[in-house]
Parts: C-alpha cells; structure tokens; sequence
C-alpha cells in the first residue's frame, strides 16, 4: 500500500526507511525542509504541501501523523480538511489519551477514521522493529496492518481497543520504563561507590548472561560503560516528556498505590536541581535544631 507521513524526526525518518525497505511506499511531508535529501535517500517520495501528499495517495488513504504532542491538533486542523470519508489519520506520537479521545471525535465527525499507536523502540526501530500499542477504529487497523507487519519485528504490534487505549497502555509503557531505569541507576552508584574497585561494564556484560535483571536497557547501559566507563562526558540531568507524569497522574484518578512510578519521575525532577531549596532547608534545619554544621555559600563558590 502508499501511506502518507507527516513528520520526520529521529524516530519518524526512521520508519519511513523501514517502510521503504519492503513492497510498500511512502508519501512524506516535514516542516523543516532540510529533511527532505535525507527521505528521498530512502526511496520515499517529498511532497512539498499538505495537499501534495493527499492527492499523491489513493483512496482509502492513511496517513500516520508523527509529530511532537504540542503540534498534533495544528497537523490536524492542517490535514483534516482534505481527507475524504474512509480516510484513515493515525496518530503514531506520545499523546494523553484523554487529548487523543478528544481528538477522535472531531475526525470521526469528519467521516474519517482515527487511530492512536504507542510505538516504542527508539532511534533502534530502523534495525530491530517498532513495538506498535494500537487503539481505535478496528476497520482503520485493519486496512493499514500490512504496514504495521513491516513496521514491528514478529508479534511486534496489537490491537488493544478502543481510542485512545493505544496512547493509555504506551503511557504506562513508559511509566514502567521510568521505573526499570531509576532501578538500573541507583543499583550501578552502588557498584560505583562500594570499597572495590568494581568493572561496572563487565558487571552489565554478565547480568545479561541469563540473570533475571537481564533486558535491552541492560544492554544499553553494557554499551554506555564501554564508551564511558566513568561516565565522565554526560551530566546527570535528565528531561521527561511527558508520559511518566501522565502516568502518576492517572495512578492518583484510580487510586493505584504507583510509588515506583512516582518517584522515578520525581528523581527526574531532582536531577536537573542544582543546589535545590529543598536541599539548603534540610541543612539548615539540621543547623538550627542540632548545631550542625553547613557549607557556607560563599565559602563553597571560592572552592
């Protein structure tokens, strides 16, 4: 089949390539034009406008929307308008699924078809495959499954229902993902701090050699250590966007006891926090209670 793709970032340039690698064709539109020799490197076809990507499809189209959940209902009000009844708009971006639903009605209304897709696997995708979490109109999923077959490695996709349950079941994808990452984190500053003198990536080698803690992000961090036993190029801050605090969120609605979940998010939020507030009244509670002593800022700023 052709499908249309509107976005080529890290992870939507990547599946395009993936796409063209198999008896299927791509129609590809991006804001920033300095894409486009990098998609026609892939055998994807540019289009220069909305309108050239939909009159370079056949119907039923699809086009899978890959942008950033900011620009989503912008791309919409931009494609909406000339799709036809039958059409198929997916939207493949890391979107709450109460945004998703919502979205839903206004192109249902439309005559067209909506899906949300989860899609997990990173700058990896291109290699290894896309794990697809798929939610809404099952005819919709249905006319673009030959496309979902290339995109996933084997039983690398499913129907989950619904709108929006794709987007949900993603968000708690990436929720737990937090949790597994704060684990690995504080597990290896043990290994780093302890009294030996420890070799964290032989260590990362040997747990993926059959111990139960063994999985991907293992495998990455395996990597990591090898390029930067020390860790010494990076600093330790690190962005969300998005997913886990939605996650804590829905965790509160229904009332589930989340706490990984929630504080790997909330250790996101300390590791970007140099000299916290927080931080400067435990000392100083510390000093006014106990008499203990505090590192004086200005000596601190001299060091």
């Amino acid at each position: 089949m052709k499908i249309g793709f509107c976005g080529l970032g890290r992870m939507g340039m990547n599946m395009v390539a993936r796409i063209e690698r198999t008896e299927h064709e791509v129609v590809a539109w991006n804001r920033s034009k300095s894409k486009r020799d990098a998609l026609l490197g892939t055998g994807a076809r540019w289009a220069e406008t909305f309108e050239d990507l939909v009159a370079a499809l056949e119907p039923p189209r699809a086009v899978w929307i890959m942008v950033p959940e900011g620009a989503v209902d912008e791309l919409i009000d931009a494609v909406l308008p000339l799709l036809q009844e039958g059409d198929t708009l997916i939207d493949g971006g890391n979107c709450r699924y109460t945004d998703t639903q919502r979205r839903a009605e206004r192109i249902s209304a439309a005559g067209v078809r909506f899906l949300d897709a989860g899609v997990s696997g990173g700058i990896w995708g291109l290699e290894i495959g896309y794990c697809m979490m798929i939610g809404g109109d099952r005819s919709a999923f249905d006319h673009v499954e030959p496309v979902l077959e290339v995109l996933a490695p084997a039983d690398g996709y499913l129907y989950c229902g619904p709108t929006g349950s794709g987007h949900f079941v993603k968000m708690v994808h990436n929720g737990i993902e937090y949790g597994m990452m704060q684990a690995y984190a504080e597990g290896f500053e043990l290994l780093n701090e302890c009294q030996y003198d420890l070799d964290l990536h032989a260590i990362a080698g040997l747990w993926n050699q059959g111990s139960v803690i063994r999985s991907w992000l293992l495998e990455l961090a395996e990597s990591a250590l090898r390029k930067d036993p020390d860790l010494e190029t990076i600093r330790g801050q690190v962005a969300d966007s998005g997913e886990g605090r939605w996650a804590v969120h829905e965790a509160i609605d229904l009332g589930v006891p989340a706490t990984v979940l929630a504080v790997s998010l909330f250790k996101r939020f300390a590791s970007r926090q140099d000299d916290a507030f927080a931080n400067r009244m435990l000392a100083v509670l510390r000093r006014e209670f106990g008499g203990h002593a505090v590192v004086d800022a200005k000596d601190d700023e001299r060091a």
